[in-house]
């Protein structure tokens, strides 16, 4: 881009320091200093006048959004894999290119699954609160604080993409057996290595399991995938941990079947009205029935910085003439 004038790149979030320096040095960048969330003023304010709009999982970024958008605006750069919350069909009527940053947030948001599953069983965070908590810790006893061995149970994968196949190899060298459902079967060289077992019915896996782990993307065929009928097939002992998205599982149903015990439990990064939390896992988690964590399963510095490589590459390529490696095309209806 040398010796062409900078695109106005407007940044909806505030993004890693090493990220933003970058952006600086190569585009006329707007960073979002306080790190608060545009308001639909402010974010219809930046369509209008930005060349690039820089958004996070957390924007929404809809059909009646991009109708404002400026004749500038030609690329969103998207600060996260899922565009769950773009409407990629409307952006590209308008002549828009959305792309995204896959494949950099693999490992870490594995390694969240798998803690989640370690901690749900063996009741990580009600331990740790004994000793933060009011009352003294009495010591050890034989038959205090028991959780569930995870070792030589079922682990069924609901979405053996990128993420479903990393738990996996991680749920396998902890000694789980590995079954999984997804919409194509993976190779068999995969299976081989994993010694997994591939359901074509999801009723019939999710009634077998010990464990589910949701890894699949958030998309209008996957909203409440985990429905009502689906959870009440789990046995009463099985946990189900979600680091996908949270819009994949009917979260009140999941509530009521936690609460009545025919669910064991559950461990959750993700939400389906988030940043609102149901007040009822609340008092979940005050019983040890649920953990819960504030959408952390992918944040590493590491993993961030990645991501905002991601993005300054494909605004680069856009601008040379060049397609963006992580160009994200319109679903097919």
């Amino acid at each position: 881009m040398a010796g062409k004038k900078k695109p106005l790149v407007v940044i909806t979030r505030k993004l890693p320091d090493p990220v933003e320096t970058r952006m600086r040095e190569l585009f006329d960048a707007r960073l979002n200093v306080e790190d608060r969330p545009m308001t639909q003023p402010e974010l219809v304010a930046a369509v209008k006048e930005a060349d690039v709009l820089v958004p996070t999982v957390t924007d929404r970024i809809d059909a009646a959004l991009i109708a404002q958008a400026g004749e500038n605006l030609k690329l969103i750069a998207n600060f996260g894999n899922g565009v769950d919350k773009i409407d990629v069909a409307a952006a590209a009527k308008k002549g828009i290119t959305v792309t995204n940053t896959p494949n950099v947030l693999t490992e870490d948001t594995a390694d969240m699954t798998m803690a989640l599953m370690l901690a749900v069983p063996r009741r990580l965070a009600e331990g740790a609160n004994v000793l933060t908590g009011d009352k003294k810790w009495a010591g050890w006893s034989p038959t205090w604080m028991l959780g569930r061995r995870i070792w030589g149970k079922r682990l069924g994968i609901v979405g053996m993409g990128r993420i479903g196949t990393a738990v996996a190899r991680r749920a396998k060298a902890f000694g789980l057996s590995i079954h999984y459902h997804n919409r194509h079967r993976v190779l068999p060289a995969v299976e081989d290595e994993l010694e997994a077992t591939y359901w074509e019915s999801l009723d019939q896996m999710l009634a077998r399991m010990d464990i589910i782990s949701v890894n699949c993307p958030s998309t209008p065929a996957t909203f409440h995938l985990l429905s009502a009928r689906r959870l009440a097939l789990m046995q009463p002992s099985a946990y189900i941990v979600n680091t996908a998205r949270g819009d994949i599982i009917d979260e009140e149903s999941l509530v009521k079947l936690v609460q009545d015990g025919k669910i064991a439990g559950a461990g959750l990064d993700v939400y389906e009205h988030e940043p609102a939390l149901n007040p009822k896992l609340l008092k979940l988690a005050a019983k040890g029935k649920v953990v819960l964590l504030p959408h952390m399963g992918s944040a590493t510095l590491e993993g961030r910085i990645d991501m905002g490589e991601k993005v300054i590459i494909n605004i680069r390529a856009f601008f040379d003439g060049h397609r963006p490696p992580d160009r994200v095309l319109p679903l097919r209806a």
